[in-house]
C-alpha cells in the first residue's frame, strides 16, 4: 500500500516529534540507528520532507534534522503526498494511472466502484491523523511543540 520510503518517512517524523524540545537537531546516523533504517536511504527521504517544509535540515558537525512545523499541523497525508504522491488516493488499483485514463472508451475498471468508498475513507484517515496524535498514541513522553 505505502512504499518503504513512505513508511520510513512516517516513522522518522514521529521519532523527531518525540525528541525532547531542547535537543535541537538530531543527526541522521542517530535517527537511522535508533529506527534501524539504512542511513543513505533515510537521508534522501528526509531531504524530500525538508524540501516540502515539513522538516528543517542543516549540515555540519552539529547538523541534522528537526521538525519545521508543529506536529499538530503535520498530517499523514502531508507525508504520504510528499514521498509517494497521490497515487494511493487517485490511482486505479488494477492499472497504472487513473481508471478513465487506461481505456480508450473512458470506462472505469471493474473494481472502481468497490474501491471508491475505501479510497475516500483513506483520504479522510490520512488527512485527519496528525503526527502529534501518533506520538501520543505511541506512548512517547516527550513531544516537540514548535
Amino acid at each position: 500500500m505505502l512504499s518503504n520510503s513512505c513508511r520510513y518517512g512516517i516513522r522518522a517524523v514521529i521519532y523527531l516529534a518525540s525528541q525532547p524540545a531542547a535537543s535541537g537537531k538530531t543527526g541522521i546516523k542517530k535517527i537511522s540507528e535508533d529506527l534501524n533504517l539504512p542511513t543513505p536511504f533515510l537521508a534522501k527521504i528526509l531531504q524530500q520532507l525538508a524540501k516540502q517544509k515539513i522538516l528543517s535540515s542543516s549540515k555540519g558537525p552539529h547538523g541534522g534534522f528537526s521538525l519545521l512545523r508543529d506536529p499538530r499541523n503535520i498530517t499523514l497525508f502531508d507525508i504520504v503526498n510528499t514521498i509517494d504522491g497521490q497515487d494511493i488516493f487517485t490511482g486505479c488499483i488494477m492499472h497504472n494511472g487513473s481508471c478513465e485514463g487506461v481505456a480508450k472508451d473512458k470506462k472505469r475498471c471493474p473494481l472502481h466502484e468497490d474501491y471508491e468508498k475505501p479510497r475516500k475513507e483513506l483520504i479522510r484517515l490520512f488527512s485527519n491523523r496528525t503526527i502529534h496524535e501518533l506520538v501520543v498514541k505511541s506512548g512517547k513522553e516527550e513531544l516537540i511543540v514548535i
